[in-house]
């Protein structure tokens, strides 16, 4: 599978190549310009429908911009017969693979978007399943120059079966900037779990560089493309763990061209008008409030607004007084109480629930009122005073007030459910008087979602991707899960990097609280961007973090990618400063990771060495290349090379060992190129 460089006749592949490439991207910007000569002064009724069709007009007209450094098409397919009717879209000829779909000024098209079925061959075909491919064809880019091509002959058994080297350029290309899309190295295992359906769930378990975040964005991109209709009335929205690993993340999908998928964090997602988070909980008072029976606390404390009525209700309509008995009351109340519907839902039915015995009693007594009769008794002042006492108003925000002010409204709820230690372990040291007043912390927003959720429904999205999924509470899944009630999830993770107190345990745990217990767990377990020698080196931590747990395979080999130097000197960070400026003398982007009691001395040392240095979420560029990079803020990034700063600091940065070594296993495995770890005390007996 030789990779060709250019040659000098004007008719060579290569150049017939850059040819088709060319007039794609004329037919891309001829389409663009087709939409934005479109004159809608005169097709629409209103000026609200004018608004809402020039916003999608702008949509696409963003959608369909032709980015200079972002290849057209990777890819190139030719069947042995032509496509069949099920591919109406596709050409007789060769099928161009890339990241949208273009066609000329005939309609015909002339690159395919890399999720319509027939491109599907281009991740899946093999040796020993070509899938009627004959030739598969990759392209290498330079600086978005087309300058090499790869042939694949999958049905020619004289032809050797080789490693892709256009591929494995591609995977190790320096990363510079946010993270990048991988449509042109999708492997065949993760395709099928971008390519599932949008009906199902699913859990990805994926050791570091197994490209589960970039599976769960493309299966986004996927699902927008196969289900675009249903998924633009019912949204989607990927949750990541901070906003350094957002805005990291942020330009895969706009990529892709697809530019309305929101993005957030579960502080995001529980956040409250008016509710300030101030302060931060212990981590034994943390663990507690995200435990999932503080659910059940929440329920119970919500339901106890409800009173039983002992008076009887007098109603006067006209000249006529009509009496509902208590007993026929509290059967309504009773009813509505067993078929355990929302509170507020509950307190909106009650009314009508008790004119609707009004109404009996005036139809047993001759008359013939309407709805309209009903609606008037169900607003009627005595009617209304009657559900404000039996069935009040609760705010949630009052109702976790009160839960972690008063000692016997707590002991009454968490009777049963939390023990005396876990309750005192919830109360406010000082009892606040007022919602803003008080000092709220994260874990208490996720409660305060949860209450709301009791009194009103939460509103549900068609997909929802979930990130290092294996860091949530019980309560903080059940807080993304009322989100996708009605829509399916897909939830990427690794249980060896678990760095909370409350960290996921097992993925059916994590599911059940979500509320997807049937969603399908997958695993990849082969690595394409960390180095063979560094995920082997972290791996010898697996049995102490999570034992049973299988290593990540990498396919990339790298001699030399790992270089372990205990401190030469008295002065550590001197030599951590040093090697970061020899690090800047290769390619990519750098990352110094540290404890986080660390990062002051070492900032203070880059600066007064005359080195920049960037914050985790802060985009690199060719001239600003090194990050400085707190243990804490580590999940989910990656660097070229990475300079690792004292791991027993790290390990000793957490409440117990175990959390230390998974933090530790994360700073390890963010390199891409190269990882120079430098110690000064003991290293961790797995890794000594």
């Amino acid at each position: 599978m030789p990779a060709h460089a250019p040659e000098t006749t004007h008719d060579d592949p290569l150049a017939r190549e850059r040819a088709h490439l060319a007039a794609s991207r004329l037919a891309l910007r001829a389409m663009r310009a087709d939409v934005e000569s479109l004159d809608i002064r005169d097709v629409t009724a209103n000026w609200v429908n004018a608004a809402v069709l020039k916003a999608q007009i702008d949509d696409r007209i963003k959608a369909l911009a032709d980015l200079a450094h972002t290849p057209l098409f990777f890819g190139r397919l030719n069947y042995l017969h032509a496509p069949g009717p099920a591919e109406p879209e596709a050409p007789n000829g060769p099928l161009y693979i890339g990241r949208r779909h273009v066609h000329d000024a005939h309609g015909d098209p002339m690159v395919i978007d890399w999720r319509a079925p027939v491109s599907q061959p281009f991740y899946r075909a093999s040796r020993t399943d070509p899938q009627d491919v004959a030739l598969r064809r990759r392209f290498g880019y330079t600086g978005g120059e087309l300058t090499a091509y790869e042939d694949e002959h999958l049905c020619d058994p004289s032809e050797a079966a080789s490693v892709s080297k256009l591929l494995q350029q591609e995977i190790e290309r320096p990363r510079v900037g946010p993270m990048r899309d991988i449509v042109a190295t999708i492997q065949p295992e993760q395709d099928e779990i971008v390519r599932s359906g949008l009906s199902g769930s699913v859990c990805v378990q994926g050791g570091p560089g197994t490209g589960k975040t970039a599976v769960g964005l493309h299966r986004v991109a996927y699902l927008l493309y196969a289900h675009r209709d249903r998924l633009a009335r019912t949204g989607t929205l990927v949750i990541g763990p901070n906003r350094s690993f957002l805005h990291y993340i942020e330009q895969v999908l706009p990529a892709l061209g697809e530019l309305e998928v929101k993005q957030a964090t579960v502080d995001d997602l529980v956040a409250r008008e008016g509710l300030e988070v101030r302060d931060t909980d212990p981590a034994e008072t943390a663990v507690v409030k995200g435990d999932a029976r503080m659910a059940d606390v929440l329920r119970r404390a919500v339901r106890s607004h409800v009173t039983a009525p002992t008076e009887p209700l007098m109603v006067v309509r006209g000249s006529r007084r009509w009496r509902v008995p208590a007993y026929e009351l509290a059967e309504i109340v009773e009813e509505l109480q067993i078929r355990d519907i929302r509170y507020g839902a509950a307190r909106e039915a009650l009314p009508q629930r008790i004119a609707h015995a009004v109404l009996v009693r005036m139809e047993q007594a001759g008359e013939a009122p309407d709805d309209r009769v009903q609606d008037a008794v169900a607003r009627g002042t005595a009617v209304k005073a009657a559900v404000k006492e039996i069935w009040p108003p609760v705010d949630p925000a009052k109702l976790v007030l009160r839960l972690l002010s008063d000692p016997d409204f707590l002991a009454a709820h968490a009777d049963g459910l939390l023990s005396d230690d876990e309750q005192k372990l919830l109360l406010w040291p000082k009892p606040f008087r007022s919602v803003k007043s008080a000092k709220w912390s994260a874990a208490d927003l996720v409660l305060i979602d949860e209450a709301a959720d009791l009194v009103e429904r939460t509103h549900s999205l068609g997909h929802v991707v979930l990130d290092e999924a294996q860091d949530l509470s019980p309560m903080q899944y059940r807080a993304v899960g009322r989100r996708c009630t009605t829509g399916s999830a897909t939830v990427l993770g690794d249980l060896a990097q678990g760095t909370t107190p409350w960290a996921t345990r097992s993925w059916d745990e994590a599911l059940a609280h979500l509320g997807k217990p049937q969603a399908v767990v997958e695993e990849l377990t082969a690595g394409f961007r960390v180095p063979r020698e560094v995920i082997a080196y972290a791996s010898r931590l697996l049995p102490s973090i999570s034992p049973g747990l299988a290593p990540v395979s990498s396919v990339r080999e790298a001699p030399g990618s790992l270089r372990i130097s205990p401190a030469a000197s008295a002065d550590l960070t001197a030599e951590v400063v040093e090697a970061c400026r020899a690090s800047l003398s290769y390619e990519g982007s750098i990352g110094l990771i540290a404890a986080d009691a660390r990062i002051p001395v070492l900032a203070d040392a880059l600066r007064a060495a005359g080195l920049a240095y960037l914050a985790p979420g802060e985009e690199t560029t060719a001239e600003s290349r090194l990050t400085l990079v707190p243990a804490s803020l580590a999940k989910g990034l990656e660097y070229d090379h990475v300079v690792l700063d004292e791991p027993a600091a790290i390990v000793d940065g957490e409440p117990d060992e175990r959390t230390g070594l998974r933090r530790l296993y994360v700073c390890l495995t963010r390199a891409v190129s190269g990882l120079t770890l430098l110690h000064a005390a003991p290293l961790p007996q797995a890794l000594a």
